[in-house]
């Protein structure tokens, strides 16, 4: 075996490894949500693992697996928001981890299929599918106020007019992070993203 064939395996390997080692704290912060009684939080996170797990389980092969430093930057703010004290923290936590939705889920794309993104259009991208995910958690936790007597949204402390206003600064901070976390993707597709780190066999 050469020394550069060996080399692209061990990197997929330690690629593999590592994204593995991620997954694994992103399960056990679905765990610890679940004793908190944090349902929706949990389900989120189980939702970031699950896009995390699709591709090695799609193509039944271990190294398949998301770039390392992608998946840690989609965990980091799940984990910190699993150790937030104050809600200023937790909340920034959930703009974080729904720009890293779009991110993984636009990462997968560009990876495993077809589908091949320039710099920025990824920008577009990102954003426009933090801004959906946004306003899928927010209908996700009005109906968990609805059916479950939850305050996710409708906490009756709050005026109907201070629930909307808080609700769209929620949507204006997640695009931030939606565009922050586009041109993060754009430079690592300009930069490192190649099929070094995915088996031959996964490459479209």
């Amino acid at each position: 075996m050469s020394g550069d064939v060996a080399e692209l395996l061990g990197d997929r390997r330690v690629n593999a490894g590592l994204g593995w080692l991620v997954v694994v704290a992103i399960l056990a912060v679905v765990v610890g949500s679940l004793l908190d009684g944090q349902v929706l939080w949990a389900a989120f996170a189980g939702t970031v693992a699950a896009l995390a797990l699709l591709p090695p389980v799609s193509y039944r092969n271990v190294h398949a697996m998301l770039p390392w430093e992608i998946l840690l930057l989609a965990a980091l703010p799940i984990v910190g928001r699993l150790f937030a004290t104050v809600p200023v923290t937790g909340n920034v936590a959930t703009y974080l981890s729904v720009a890293a939705i779009a991110l993984i889920v636009a990462v997968e794309l560009q990876l495993f299929t077809p589908v091949k993104m320039t710099p920025r259009f990824a920008v577009v991208f990102v954003g426009v599918a933090t801004m959906a995910a946004a306003g899928v958690w927010a209908v996700v936790r009005w109906a968990s106020d609805r059916t479950l007597g939850t305050t996710f949204i409708l906490d009756p402390a709050l005026s109907e007019h201070a629930i909307e206003e808080a609700l769209m600064w929620e949507f204006v901070a997640s695009t931030i992070a939606g565009v922050g976390a586009g041109v993060l993707f754009a430079l690592y597709v300009s930069y490192r993203i190649g099929t070094t780190r995915v088996p031959a066999e996964v490459v479209p």
